[in-house]
């Protein structure tokens, strides 16, 4: 058996942190492995706890989660070690302190809301890697806050893109899935990860996360 998946939570309410730490301990595949109630306390935790994946709240007092997400990546990179899976969390669907965080190197974002089965799932995908996790809510909020300030030349790099990876690449910043696009282009999901792959590679991006927003800064999707 693996062993479990290792989750921290900075959050500045104490009962929901409470109340996460109930959940994410009733589960067999993961541990609650520390809490923070501020992004600064967070960065600590991160540090000794090694969590995989940390549930980050964006609005908190000494430091928020933005600057949290950021300076906790910035030391694994530095330290050489893995980095842990950040899922921010927001009490707003149109959020753009979650746009931040995810140029910051979030994972992905969820409302604070969100129902306690689909939390856990979110933990496990992005702990497996598979980085985005509300896509079509990642899209809006690209779409309603950054329409202006988007750039309308794509780097060098996307011209290295072939015809085949400008359709793949399209429909990943849209939100499909590697099953939808093996669909839609009539591939196999193996071959759709592949391309995937080289995408990234290709345009030097971390992850699917940073597809959308390569996208949409570049409005290379409408």
């Amino acid at each position: 058996m693996s062993a479990p998946i290792r989750v921290a939570l900075v959050d500045d309410q104490a009962l929901f942190r409470a109340g996460i730490r109930m959940l994410v301990s009733s589960q067999d595949d993961l541990e609650f492995v520390g809490e923070a109630g501020n992004g600064a306390d967070g960065i600590i935790v991160a540090a000794e706890a090694r969590p995989d994946v940390i549930l980050m709240d964006i609005r908190m007092p000494v430091m928020d989660g933005i600057d949290a997400t950021r300076t906790i990546l910035e030391r694994a990179d530095a330290a050489g070690i893995t980095r842990p899976r950040i899922i921010v969390l927001t009490t707003f669907d149109l959020d753009e302190a979650a746009t931040r965080a995810i140029r910051g190197g979030a994972s992905g974002f969820l409302l604070k809301d969100t129902d306690p089965e689909f939390l856990l799932a979110a933990i496990r995908t992005v702990h497996a890697g598979t980085s985005v996790i509300a896509a079509a809510a990642t899209r809006e909020l690209f779409e309603h806050f950054d329409s202006q300030a988007a750039s309308t030349t794509p780097p060098d790099s996307y011209s290295a893109l072939t015809s085949r990876e400008r359709d793949i690449f399209l429909l990943a910043a849209r939100g499909l899935s590697n099953s939808e696009i093996a669909g839609a282009e009539f591939l196999s999901e193996a071959t759709v990860k592949t391309h995937i792959s080289r995408i990234l590679a290709k345009l030097q991006l971390r992850d699917r996360v940073q597809l959308v927003v390569f996208a949409f800064e570049h409005r290379l999707v409408g």
